[in-house]
Formats: C-alpha cells, structure tokens, sequence
C-alpha cells in the first residue's frame, strides 16, 4: 500500500512563498519519480512539477523559475518550494507516484493566494 500525505498550505498574499512536504511510503519512495499536481476550482488537475529517483526535475512552463521540487530520500519527502505567488497559483496540490502500473494520490493541501 502506498500512502502519500501532503502538508503545508495555507493562506498567503501575492509575491510570498510556501513550501509544501509530501511523505511518502518508505518502501517505495527511493526508486520512484514523484509529482506535485494542482486543482484549481473548476479546472482539470495539472502537472506542476516532477522529480525523478534520479533528481532530474521538470517544470509547468506557468511556474518556471518561481518553483522548485525537490526530495530528501532519508526522510521519504519529497517538497514544493514556491515563491512569488500569484492568485492564479490557488489551488488544491496533490504529490502523485506510478507505482505497480497504479496511479496514487494524496488527499491534497489547499494553497490559497489573495491578491
């Protein structure tokens, strides 16, 4: 069973920054790739970021140069850094692993930014 448990959002204006965690299942997280998603209301989810077992990183082209994904193996997370944010960053995030053919899902974290 792999869990995934999302922390850290919360309430921010625009142009500040947050930094979300993800915890994942210690048997699987070393070898996968992992990616944060977002939910905006009304809109589909969409890929933020992804950082392979390897530390190679890919980027939506909307968050470029203003986040940064990365793991720490030890302790099983894997993190968002965001900064400047802008209204349009308020949405639910979810961490997401392919696991087994299995797509699996945390419950999200709820970042909201006014403007």
């Amino acid at each position: 069973q792999v869990q995934l448990v999302e922390s850290g959002g919360g309430l921010v204006q625009a142009g500040g920054s947050l930094t979300l965690s993800c915890a994942a299942s210690a048997s699987i997280f070393s070898r996968n790739t992992m990616g944060w998603y977002r939910q905006a209301p009304g809109k589909q989810r969409d890929l933020v970021a992804s950082i392979t077992s390897g530390g190679n990183t890919n980027y939506a082209d909307s968050v470029k140069g203003r986040f940064t994904v990365s793991r720490d193996n030890a302790k099983n997370t894997v993190y968002l850094q965001m900064n400047s944010l802008k209204a349009e960053d308020t949405a639910v995030y979810y961490c997401n692993t392919l696991w087994k053919g299995i797509s699996y899902w945390g419950k999200g974290t709820l970042v909201t930014v006014s403007s």
